[in-house]
């Protein structure tokens, strides 16, 4: 504990933490105007071309070294005037297809086009904060550039929602693609905005902190008839229906609940096209999520294992396709635990509650160990349980929080290189 402490002591004198405070104070004006400005201009997944020009265009002015990635993100690299080690700071920048219902001054009026659909678009999540705040890190860290002991990578990301069918996107492209190979940073840090968390504060917890999503299509293959005669075919539907309420004891009573919880959801069922036809097959389509990487997997093999054993007890076949989604969002436990004091620096902190929401941020930890923090939008004389959710067309997000990302973001940056030196 002794040598943490006087790390933490150390970095507390510095002053390049009034420099962050004064830069940021300065700055602020233009944090919310570029929020409205790319709330009222939203876009969806690898469709960020007006935004991502926006953030190309502004860290260029700052003169950070500006790169292409993933379609439509963004990479700038910043060395600092003095050798040391390298930082990552991200924000994503893609919208949701909601139509907006705020009546905000700067509400989206914005239209696209979505699985083949015609659709709203609005920042329903907050992303334009995100991107906003990252800027304003952008220009406080740019004018403190000769004070830095290292290299601030800043990754304006495209398409966390995930891309459009057919389409690479998020993250994992940007991984893929090498765009954080070099320089490499050793340490990301991102944030995200969430409703029901008062204004300003800051919630964290090392380990597990966001589920990790996966879908699964189930095609439980019967045998048509008339519906008067259901002896004369295997029903899929009543399959179907066994299969659904098969899967809900796979949370419920064979997995260690006290390791970690988990869900197991159906969010479409597809069949038939006449009340008196039996079909021939029904199509289930749902979500898992987790906390554990082992009891994801598990998780896998218990629905493969449900679904085709009850399909084959009435006569029928279940085809089970899963397709792996986000990991767990796990915070690095002796990152998360060091920069706290940079956190409470920056306003209050929490403990985060677990959340079964999933994030693409998990892609970064597979190289550089990471931490997550979910930044209070919402103010605290609000009834909480009545605030519209992230993704709500009434999602509403106060301002008041854009000052406390910014600093939370730079200081994390600051902190992690300051403290890198010792």
């Amino acid at each position: 504990m002794i040598p943490a402490l006087l790390a933490v002591f150390a970095i507390t004198q510095s002053p390049l933490h009034a420099d962050v405070e004064r830069r940021t104070t300065a700055i602020m004006d233009s944090v919310v105007a570029w929020r409205r400005d790319l709330h009222r201009h939203p876009e969806l997944s690898n469709r960020e071309t007006r935004t991502s020009g926006i953030v190309a265009a502004h860290l260029r002015r700052l003169a950070i070294d500006v790169r292409s990635t993933a379609r439509t993100g963004v990479v700038g690299v910043l060395p600092g005037g003095r050798p040391g080690p390298v930082v990552a700071l991200r924000a994503d920048m893609d919208a949701l297809p909601v139509t907006e219902e705020t009546g905000l001054p700067f509400a989206s009026r914005e239209r696209s086009t979505y699985n083949g659909q015609e659709v709203g678009v609005m920042h329903a999540c907050g992303h334009d904060m995100h991107t906003a705040m990252l800027m304003g890190a952008a220009s406080v860290l740019a004018g403190m550039r000769q004070q830095l002991p290292g290299t601030v990578v800043f990754v304006f990301q495209p398409a966390e929602e995930g891309p459009p069918a057919g389409e690479d996107g998020g993250a994992p492209l940007i991984m893929r693609e090498g765009a954080l190979n070099d320089p490499a940073p050793s340490a990301m840090f991102g944030l995200h905005v969430f409703s029901r968390i008062p204004t300003g504060r800051l919630d964290v917890r090392p380990g597990p902190m966001m589920a990790s999503s996966d879908q699964f299509r189930i095609v439980v293959k019967g045998r048509q008839t008339h519906g008067a005669l259901p002896w004369r075919g295997v029903d899929p539907v009543v399959v179907g229906a066994q299969v659904i309420l098969g899967l809900q004891t796979i949370a419920s009573r064979q997995i260690d609940a006290t390791l970690a919880p988990a869900v197991i959801s159906i969010g479409q069922v597809n069949g038939g096209i006449r009340f008196n036809i039996i079909p021939d097959s029904v199509v289930l389509i749902g979500t898992v999520r987790a906390f554990n990487e082992d009891m994801r997997r598990d998780i896998h093999e218990r629905i493969r294992a449900t679904a085709t054993h009850i399909a084959a007890s009435a006569g029928a076949e279940a085809a089970v396709t899963i397709n792996l989604g986000n990991a767990v969002t796990a915070n690095d436990t002796a990152l998360a635990e060091r920069m706290l004091p940079s956190l409470r620096r920056a306003g209050t902190t929490a403990t985060a509650q677990l959340t079964t929401t999933a994030e693409d941020f998990s892609a970064y930890s597979q190289r550089m160990r990471t931490l997550f923090v979910f930044l209070g939008v919402t103010p605290p004389e609000s009834v909480m349980d009545s605030v519209p959710a992230n993704h709500s067309p009434r999602f509403l997000a106060d301002e008041a929080a854009l000052p406390v990302g910014v600093k939370a973001l730079s200081y994390l940056a600051v902190d992690y290189l300051l403290n890198q030196m010792r």
